[in-house]
């Protein structure tokens, strides 16, 4: 597992808020229902995703943007558009109430013949983990069709004109494979500051350095042992760590390790103590001055905060 895997293990589509529309100018949604992440893409046509903080973003067939929540956002035919706004969000259950909570097939606005065909996958993104995540993201990021989203493309154009059985659960994990491609993608463009921690991944010596501590985060490494797994001397891996990554080898584990466990530690039935052996340290009390001293405030507090 990877720093970029890690961060995308509990981001999940679900079926309930999964959405596809067949649009014929003018038209307005507006998506309401608060999710940190939504991933829009246009199957046919274009449009204009208008967000409150940013300028109006043309988005065209092959494009898939993310917009990052809580804030509604529109999707219009052109920026101004005459037609009434239409309300989509999670808690709405049939179109005509302007609802993302449906089968497959519904037509938002327009008709069968209509010029656009959008498709739209919200995503809960929750605790500190996937906070990291989204804490990397601008309000609003697109990239234009490569190899890997156009494949992905396909096969949701395919399945979006079928009926059959199982085909939300296709569908949801087609979104899945959507959302990774574009967001790899945007981390992965020349004029992306992507964080650190994310192009660290390609240095094949911080790279792996990475992977082994988030396969083992309870693992009590030393940056020597760190340093001979992946065959240099300590001096020179814990310089090279610390120049590409931002901070020290164990600096960066200590942060890993207390963001899975603020997430562990709003799980029923756990203590303190669990927590701290999942994590790595033998018991509560050395855990918990380190969780204080990287979140601010001690286990229990951010317990009783969540």
């Amino acid at each position: 597992m990877d720093a970029f895997a890690d961060l995308l293990r509990g981001v999940r589509a679900n079926g309930s808020v999964f959405g596809h529309s067949i649009l014929s100018p003018p038209w307005s949604l507006r998506f309401v229902d608060g999710a940190p992440l939504t991933l829009c893409a246009l199957l046919r046509g274009e449009g204009w995703i208008v967000t409150e903080a940013q300028p109006p973003r043309r988005l065209t067939v092959g494009e898939t943007v993310v917009v990052r929540g809580p804030r509604p956002f529109l999707f219009v035919d052109e920026p101004g558009s005459r037609a009434p706004v239409l309300d989509c969000g999670e808690h709405c259950s049939y179109p005509a109430d302007g609802g993302a909570r449906h089968r497959l097939g519904w037509r938002a606005c327009g008709d069968p013949g209509g010029s656009t065909t959008l498709i739209v996958g919200a995503y809960p993104v929750r605790g500190d983990v996937g906070g990291r995540l989204l804490r990397a993201l601008p309000p609003v990021l697109g990239v234009s069709e490569d190899g890997d989203t156009a494949a992905v493309s396909e096969r949701i154009a395919a399945e979006v004109e079928l009926d059959r059985p199982g085909q939300q659960v296709v569908l949801d994990r087609l979104l899945d494979w959507m959302l990774v491609c574009t967001l790899r993608a945007w981390f992965d463009h020349p004029d992306t500051h992507a964080p650190a921690w994310y192009t660290a991944l390609a240095d094949p010596i911080v790279g792996e350095a990475l992977r082994l501590m988030h396969d083992e985060p309870a693992r009590p490494w030393t940056v020597a042992q760190l340093a001979s797994r992946v065959g240099v001397s300590r001096a020179a891996f814990a310089r090279r760590f610390t120049t590409v990554v931002g901070q020290p080898p164990l600096a960066y584990l200590t942060r890993w390790r207390m963001t899975i466990a603020a997430d562990l530690l709003v799980e029923a039935d756990t203590t303190v103590a669990d927590v701290a052996r999942r994590v790595g340290y033998a018991d509560a009390f050395n855990f918990s001055a380190a969780f204080k001293r990287v979140k601010g405030v001690s286990p229990s507090v951010h317990r009783s905060r969540r």
